[in-house]
């Protein structure tokens, strides 16, 4: 998955760093502008291709498909408001972007008889092209963005958007059998007969999309902003502590059990309580409606939000195959020691050196190690008396693919050990709770190891000595170079001890 066999060699498990490649340069400044039913929204990538941050995101809830049924055309409001943000974002993208805007409409546009005017009104007012695309090829992009983010991965991917949902599949990798249906909110809107005859139609619907798509049993990915805004109340229902909605987890009964808060409570109470805004919040009860039918009609393993979509499929497009295969959570934390670090490069060190104290551990545990340590050091210019708090934060906060909670709250528990012996009185003990306590224990070995190997020599060509593991005596041994002698003062003395009593073993060292 790192490449060919020279760059192992050369890099053992890091790999060759690809984002200064000219193949992934050139993903930096891309701006992407996304034409929904319901919202238009400007997103500009840069950073580490593979895990890229958004350097520029704006959205302006349009709602160009409310009433499309009804008269076959866009909302006269919605287009006003809709050519006003693609003109501001035109000239947003002049100043910041490397190449022209992208820009893709979905739904409402590719229906309504005056979708075509539309785009030329666009193209002669800002010169911007709008390219309309077909629910199959919404599907497509959809599951690339959750690939983006989830390389690799099974399941069933669905997009909904103000006037259509689609569904993909997604095996191995692969973006598989791909369908579309009306059953965006704006359009159940306009079904007649109430209640009665949405639930009537929504059946109908997914029956037909079932019979297409067969059985689909592995995780259910959830693209759109009406799925986020119910993940959004279903954490503001449980209490969660971590206000992340990429990568938060669902199964069938809180679905359920959010569905019947949200039908149970003012809509206008909930709104403030979840920050949501006025337009989504209107859509809301009616998306809960499909989600739950989607639930118990493909009973997914499990369901996962994905802040990834259409945008991100869109970059997801132009990346190289080599690019693809690589993890986007070590890309970004690579990228990060690049461009943050103290002396860039002593992560690859600082990981040959923790590294026995892991080597049973299991894969995916080994991939939060290496991060850990490509991390450790980026937060350096924070005031000594936060940089603790403010590793916790970046970690469980940052804007990074390929990790789920429990792995943001184990990183940024091992980097608030990195700078701090102790957890305690801090104000993260709600989110510790998302771990076991063997995993915080094993975060905490991993902190206080990254903060005794940071001591011994920050080079990335240092030897900082080798760590055993002695199991049978029950001790933590180091064997030092004779060159490190000098390092090995009385603070580093009493930090490999510390690391030893988090081990619960005696601390034994020796020069070689």
């Amino acid at each position: 998955m790192d490449g060919n066999n020279e760059s192992t060699q050369d890099w053992g498990p890091f790999g060759r760093p690809l984002f200064n490649d000219p193949t992934a340069r050139r993903l930096s400044r891309v701006g992407v502008v996304d034409v929904g039913s319901n919202s238009v929204r400007l997103v500009v990538f840069d950073g580490a291709a593979r895990s890229p941050a958004y350097f520029y995101n704006e959205k302006i809830m349009c709602a160009l498909g409310a009433g499309l049924s009804e008269t076959g055309l866009l909302n006269p409001e919605g287009r006003t408001r809709a050519l006003s943000a693609i003109r501001r974002f035109q000239e947003i993208a002049k100043q910041i972007c490397n190449e022209p805007l992208t820009a893709v409409a979905t739904a409402a546009v590719r229906e309504a008889e005056d979708g075509p005017a539309f785009c030329a009104e666009v193209l002669k007012e800002t010169g911007l092209t709008i390219h309309v695309i077909d629910g199959k090829e919404e599907a497509r992009l959809s599951a690339q963005g959750v690939l983006l983010g989830w390389p690799g991965s099974y399941g069933l991917v669905c997009d909904i958007g103000g006037s259509s949902m689609e569904l993909a599949e997604i095996s191995d990798g692969k973006i598989g059998k791909r369908v579309t249906s009306q059953l965006g909110p704006l359009k159940l809107r306009d079904i007649p007969g109430g209640a009665e005859g949405r639930a009537k139609y929504i059946s109908k619907t997914l029956d037909k999309l079932h019979k297409k798509m067969g059985d689909q049993e592995d995780r259910l990915f959830l693209v759109g902003g009406s799925w986020r805004a119910i993940a959004r109340i279903d954490m503001e229902r449980r209490g969660y502590p971590l206000h992340v909605l990429h990568e938060y987890r669902m199964d069938a009964q809180a679905i359920q059990q959010t569905a019947d808060y949200i039908a149970q409570h003012d809509t206008e109470e909930l709104r403030q309580r979840c920050s949501l805004s006025s337009q989504r919040m209107s859509l809301v009860p009616l998306a809960s409606e499909v989600l739950v039918e989607i639930v118990r009609r493909f009973e997914p393993h499990d369901i996962a939000i994905s802040s990834y979509g259409i945008r991100e499929g869109m970059l997801y497009e132009q990346m190289p195959e080599k690019l693809r295969n690589r993890d986007p959570l070590i890309e970004a934390c690579r990228f990060a020691e690049a461009k943050d670090a103290r002396v860039p490069g002593f992560g690859k060190v600082l990981h040959h050196f923790v590294q026995p104290l892991f080597k049973d551990a299991a894969a995916d545990r080994k991939r939060l190690v290496k991060a850990a340590c490509l991390l450790h050091d980026v937060s350096w210019r924070a005031h000594p008396d936060y940089r603790a708090e403010t590793c916790f934060d970046n970690a469980t906060r940052a804007n990074l693919g390929g990790l789920n909670h429990a792995e943001r709250v184990f990183l940024g528990l091992a980097l608030l050990h990195r700078y701090s012996n102790k957890r305690e009185g801090t104000r993260f003990a709600d989110l510790f709770e998302l771990l076991h306590e063997k995993d915080q224990r094993d975060a905490e070995v991993l902190g206080k190891a990254l903060r005794f190997g940071a001591m011994l020599w920050m080079s990335k060509d240092a030897d900082l000595g080798k760590l055993t593991w002695d199991k049978d005596a029950k001790q933590l041994k180091l064997a030092l170079p004779a060159s490190a002698d000098a390092l090995f003062g009385e603070v580093a003395q009493s930090r490999f001890a510390s690391l030893a009593r988090a081990l619960e073993l005696e601390p034994v060292a020796t020069t070689a």
